[in-house]
């Protein structure tokens, strides 16, 4: 009897569509609220922090994550940096953003 090879399939055997390369985006546009947003996967930046709106928790710098803003939407006012799972789980959670009014928006 032969060993068992453990090989990572390629992109072209994956069942689940194309993978995009370390450090790439995909861009698509999901529903939230109501209405269409376009939502990009990242692979974050160094020396900057940002404030998930799903779990009001910071995402450290490095992390990968995904950027979401509405489709109708041009400023980058507008775009919203959520953890991944954050972001699956939108539509299971409330709005819970407990920050005062004079704490950072980040």
């Amino acid at each position: 009897m032969s060993p068992r090879r453990n090989r990572d399939k390629s992109a072209a055997e994956r069942e689940d569509g194309p993978v995009a390369p370390f450090g790439g985006s995909l861009r698509r546009t999901e529903s939230y609220r109501g209405e269409e947003w376009v939502v990009q996967t990242v692979a974050g930046s160094p020396g900057r922090f940002y404030r998930c709106p799903g779990c009001d928790q910071e995402i450290p710098p490095g992390t990968g994550h995904v950027v979401a803003w509405p489709d109708h939407s041009s400023g980058v006012e507008d775009r919203r940096h959520w953890h991944r799972a954050c972001w699956g789980a939108r539509e299971r959670r409330g709005a819970g953003i407990l920050r005062g009014r004079g704490a950072p928006k980040y």
